[in-house]
Order: structure tokens, then C-alpha cells, then sequence
């Protein structure tokens, strides 16, 4: 049996790249930290994570290559505590986001523990091409 892939569809012409980036979003699936996405209109959405112990200085937001990636690293702060019991994380993580295209990142607020940034979607004008057919 041979696997379906998008260009098997003659179609869907240049989604081959929507293909790779599905196999890529796939494999970034992992659990920490944990987030919250929501619609805060037509055109404007909002990640949160829960980002609990990590201050503004231990985070790095960016976008690369049409990727949405937030960072965390916790710096060591050189004091030998003994812990009696661990069960707040303090590892370091990185979260990804494939943004659409016109998905644009806005602010990025720190609250109460939880990391806010926000999204817009701007939609492009609707165009239309006349194509002119000459004698061949």
C-alpha cells in the first residue's frame, strides 16, 4: 500500500509544503508547559502558557521560518537548597506554533504566572487575474 500525499492530487498544485509542515507540527507534540488557546475575535487569537516560576528574563519568544517559538530556561540561581519534595517543573522547554500565513504576533504579557501573547490574522484583499490567451 503507498502512501497518499498531497501531490498525489493533481488538483492541489504547491501544498507540498503544507504537507511537510503537518509532519512537523505532528512531532512537536510534547506536554510541557501547558497552554491554552483561544479566539479573542474574527481576527485575533491568543496563546497562553502556564509559565509558573519563570520570570520575563528566563523566556525568548521568536518567530522562525512561519514558526511561533517560545523558550524557557530557568537560570540556576547557585544556592544549594535541599528539596524534601520537587514537584514544581523548573526544566527548560520550547514551544512551537506553525503560524498561517497573514498571522501576524503581537505583545507578549507576563501575568499572574501566566505567559499571554497574542495573534492577528490580516486577510487579504481578494484579487482577481485575467489571464489573456494569444495565438499560439
Amino acid at each position: 500500500m503507498s502512501k497518499m500525499t498531497l501531490g498525489s492530487y493533481p488538483h492541489m498544485l504547491g501544498f507540498e509544503q503544507l504537507e511537510r509542515l503537518l509532519e512537523r507540527t505532528a512531532k512537536s507534540s510534547e506536554g510541557y508547559p501547558p497552554f491554552n488557546i483561544e479566539q479573542t475575535s474574527d481576527d485575533s487569537y491568543r496563546i497562553t502558557l502556564a509559565v509558573a516560576g519563570f520570570s520575563e528574563d528566563d523566556l525568548a519568544i521568536t518567530v522562525e521560518d512561519r514558526q511561533l517559538v517560545i523558550r524557557g530556561r530557568q537560570g540556576d540561581d547557585g544556592s544549594e537548597r535541599i528539596f524534601l519534595h520537587r514537584g514544581i517543573a523548573s526544566r527548560q522547554f520550547q514551544r512551537t506554533f506553525v503560524l498561517a500565513d497573514g498571522v501576524e504576533v503581537g505583545e507578549a504579557v507576563m501575568e499572574n504566572g501566566l505567559l499571554h501573547v497574542d495573534l492577528t490574522l490580516s486577510r487579504p484583499e481578494t484579487v482577481v487575474q485575467t489571464i489573456q490567451i494569444r495565438k499560439g
